[in-house]
């Protein structure tokens, strides 16, 4: 499976370089993102520019990876989905679930409102 990972200070960046994630690519896919979290991956932006195709069980990759993300405190953003794709989350009903913006940056500033949000929560807990 092709894709590309830029690791920043709040989040990492995945970048999806296949057409089709589906039965062949998604149990590598979940592998990586169990990986990337046992290393400390909390926050996840992933961009799915290069993606026409998801089937069921990439979407369950999808979902695997948020609730990863989830339970380190952390999000899940997937950024840059095509219309195809953006149709196939919202026919399983996980645009409900998943979060989804328009761009890379609309993602990062997620991320960082996430922190923030986490941040005072804890600091309000210590209270």
């Amino acid at each position: 499976m092709k894709y590309a990972v830029d690791k920043e200070p709040k989040y990492l960046l995945f970048q999806v370089q296949e057409e089709k994630v589906d039965a062949t690519l998604s149990p590598e896919l979940k592998t990586t993102f169990v990986t990337l979290h046992a290393e400390g991956m909390k926050n996840l932006i992933l961009d799915m520019h290069a993606v026409k195709y998801v089937d069921s069980s990439g979407l369950s990759a999808l979902l695997i990876a948020n609730r990863l993300c989830k339970e380190s405190e952390g999000v899940m953003v997937m950024a840059r989905i095509s219309d195809h794709v953006m149709k196939l989350i919202k026919i399983s009903q996980l645009d409900k679930v998943l979060t989804i913006l328009p761009t890379i940056e609309e993602a990062v500033e997620m991320v960082y409102m996430t922190e923030l949000e986490n941040d005072l929560k804890r600091d309000a807990a210590e209270e």
